[in-house]
């Protein structure tokens, strides 16, 4: 039951057409993402352009319906579940790619353009996204960009706030604000394109974004290490960094049991490669020719080999060994298939501090449970960890769910990481950021919800507590 009287919906139609509103039994044709709770609402709107954007948020205005945004719905941490008596607002239908020049390497696109969308029409230029994620073929720029996405090219390129050049977002009282600038330098007062990124739709619904795009490379090669410590991977991703030649493109980290499930699965093996070592790497190099990637690969794998005799390494050869390898790290839903509602975390810690925050962490975890033997990946050349715990959701008591919690999160911030490296805080992470953070921070970020959402119209329960039930 959505909630919504027939008056306010028919007034949503008239604004968007009468197939643009989906209810009642329509809302089973529509792919509720990674949680059902998304389309708890049991209405979504799909505007066709910012105007009837803003022209939706005024009409939930008038008559009192918060509003939750959607784009591919591929968060983590319960950022667009929705209730009975909401709206949700998908950007579906705002999927043009508006402008893209290689000259400028630059690309303005509307917020439901997906990832992969981008990434294909950038190609035909030369030019790459700076930001690439395993969902990237339903992420979308405009969700990319409300939570700050990062994914592999972050310690390279950033994370998505510095891709955004400039947006357009409709605010909680419907007016539109728009600074579509296309240019890096821009000293003209307050940045406030920063308010909505990250903000993960509780300040304004991102309808446009001007996004900065990076020459791509004319080729690359990827190489898989197998190494006997964490010490050693990140001394591996120092040397790729100093490559002579071409560049450091990706260093994903892989550890022991995630490996043996993807590998596993895939059926994946080869010749004098064990599947046993500690931390699995997969590196990648660009440049301006494969051979010489390759024969580069060839010789950071001596100079691995030279301290760590016992590592080993597989260089792809073509295309497809390429992407066997790639699969290894990005097919994260065989966890979540073995493991229905696993519980997940997502922390980025200082590099120097990756080894013994992992020595600490896991053996927390095994003190609370010994049959604990988390999956764990990540993004080595920035500290972003994965851990997701090897039992489904349902098995866990709400208590041992909060001891984890603990396990995990001890010391991060004090060590000068971060507890929520590039999945937000959603509804899920909501406790853990005014447990964690300065409360200065928490204050003023309950400021600028005020100050720009006052009646927590959008997004409601999310970041900060307003709107909850």
């Amino acid at each position: 039951m959505d909630r919504l009287k027939p008056e306010f919906k028919a007034d949503v139609r008239r604004i968007v057409g009468d197939g643009n509103l989906k209810d009642a039994e329509a809302i089973s044709t529509i792919d509720h993402g990674v949680a059902p709770e998304n389309l708890g609402a049991g209405a979504v709107v799909f505007p066709g352009s910012t105007e009837e954007v803003a022209a939706v948020v005024k009409c939930c205005l008038a008559n009192g319906v918060p509003l939750v945004t959607h784009g591919g719905r591929t968060g983590l941490v319960g950022g667009a579940m929705s209730r009975p008596g909401e709206l949700v607002l998908s950007t579906a239908r705002l999927n043009r790619i508006l402008y893209v020049s290689p000259i400028e390497r630059v690309a303005v696109v509307e917020a439901g353009v997906t990832l992969q969308a981008l990434q294909v029409a950038a190609a035909e230029h030369r030019l790459e996204t700076g930001i690439d994620l395993p969902s990237r073929g339903s992420a979308t720029v405009g969700g990319m960009a409300s939570t700050n996405a990062g994914g592999i090219a972050a310690f390279r390129f950033g994370v998505m706030r510095h891709r955004v050049l400039g947006l357009e977002a409709v605010l909680a009282d419907g007016s539109i604000y728009c600074d579509l600038t296309r240019v890096v330098k821009n000293a003209a007062g307050y940045d406030l394109k920063h308010l909505f990124v990250g903000a993960e739709g509780t300040l304004g619904i991102i309808t446009r974004i001007a996004v900065k795009l990076e020459p791509r490379p004319f080729a690359t090669a990827t190489v898989l290490f197998g190494l006997p410590s964490v010490d050693a991977a990140l001394d591996t991703v120092r040397r790729g960094l100093d490559a002579e030649y071409g560049h450091l493109r990706a260093a994903e980290a892989i550890w022991n049991a995630y490996f043996r499930l993807t590998s596993g699965h895939h059926r994946w093996s080869a010749p004098e490669y064990s599947a046993d070592h500690p931390v699995n790497l997969l590196v990648s190099l660009g440049g301006a020719e494969e051979g010489a990637l390759q024969s580069e690969l060839g010789r950071i794998y001596e100079d691995v080999i030279e301290d760590h005799p016992d590592a080993s390494a597989v260089i792809a050869s073509s295309g497809a060994q390429e992407a066997d390898l790639w699969r290894l790290r990005e097919d994260t839903d065989l966890i979540y298939r073995k493991h229905p509602g696993a519980p997940s975390y997502d922390v980025s810690v200082p590099l120097s501090e990756v080894g013994s925050y992992l020595d600490r962490c896991l053996a927390d975890l095994r003190d609370l449970d010994p049959a604990f033997d988390p999956y764990v990946f990540g993004h080595l050349a920035d500290g972003n960890l994965h851990i997701v715990l090897n039992m489904a959701g349902s098995d866990i008591p709400v208590e041992k769910t909060n001891a984890i919690e603990k396990a995990v999160y001890r010391d991060v911030v004090a060590m000068g990481g971060s507890f929520s490296a590039e999945h937000g805080i959603g509804s899920k992470r909501v406790g853990s950021l005014s447990a964690m953070s300065n409360p200065v921070k928490v204050a003023l970020m309950h400021r600028v919800k005020d100050a720009l959402d006052a009646s927590a119209l959008l997004n409601p329960g999310k970041v900060l507590r307003k709107g909850a039930p």
